[in-house]
Parts: structure tokens; C-alpha cells; sequence
């Protein structure tokens, strides 16, 4: 199975297991939104919308249990690890921990800062939009 089909299956299974599942609660930050339901940056599949040094079209996901996945269309799948402490955001990216700032949080959007050992990085997410599964190939 090729990395590109591979990532895919991944994105797929996760937008398929997390839709189906209610939102967990990982302390993460809530905003208040027009809806009963605050919007939540936890078990969401989010896409870069743009960023200053990450690759659009990038798929993310904060599991509720501490687990940050990223998936690309052009490389295998990676892990990492999160923790909001209900202040700061940490992400641990190859055993690298990174300060995130949350800049802005909505049903629609995710903004964050991540203070890299290589400069700061600002990128905007949106909600992945859910795609049919690939049947190109047996």
C-alpha cells in the first residue's frame, strides 16, 4: 500500500470514528458559539487552511486522550502528543515539546501560534470536510 493511500485510510477511519463518537472533554479550551454546543478543538478532524510554514491541505487531530495525529496526502501518517493544562497548549512533535497559543477558536475555525526552535509558526485550520473513500485500486 502506497504512503499517499495509506494516509488516507488513516484520515478516513478517523473522520469515520470521530463522527460517530461524542466529544471528549481533555480539558482543552471551549469558546462560546451561537449553538447550545461550544466549540471544541478535541476529536475534530481540522485541515490547514493556511499557515507560515505548514502545507495546506495538512489533516489534524487532538485526541481526547493526549494523542495529535497528522496525515498528509504526500507522506506516511506521524504522531505526536498534546496537553492544555487549561492555560498553555504543548504539543510533543519527534520528542519535541512546542509552546501553542491559541489565538482563536470556533465551530469553523482553529488559529494557533507554535513557538518552534525555528522561529514561530501561525497557522489557521478549518474542518476537514469529509470525502468518499478511495476505490481506485483493489
Amino acid at each position: 500500500m502506497n504512503r499517499a493511500r495509506r494516509a488516507t485510510g488513516v484520515v478516513t477511519i478517523l473522520i469515520t470514528v470521530l463522527g460517530c463518537s461524542k466529544p471528549g472533554n481533555n480539558g482543552g479550551p471551549k469558546a462560546e458559539s451561537p449553538s447550545a454546543e461550544k466549540a471544541t478543538f478535541v476529536n475534530r478532524v481540522w485541515r490547514v487552511a493556511e499557515s507560515t510554514d505548514v502545507a495546506p491541505g495538512l489533516l489534524c487531530v487532538f485526541l481526547s486522550e493526549g494523542t495529535l495525529v497528522f496525515a498528509s496526502p504526500n507522506g506516511k501518517p506521524a504522531l505526536g502528543t498534546w496537553n492544555y493544562d487549561g492555560k498553555s497548549l504543548t504539543t510533543v512533535e519527534e520528542g519535541i515539546p512546542y509552546r501553542v497559543d491559541i489565538l482563536g477558536l470556533s465551530r469553523t475555525e482553529f488559529r494557533i501560534r507554535s513557538h518552534n526552535p525555528g522561529g514561530v509558526v501561525e497557522t489557521r485550520f478549518v474542518p476537514a470536510q469529509e470525502s468518499p473513500l478511495r476505490r481506485d485500486r483493489p
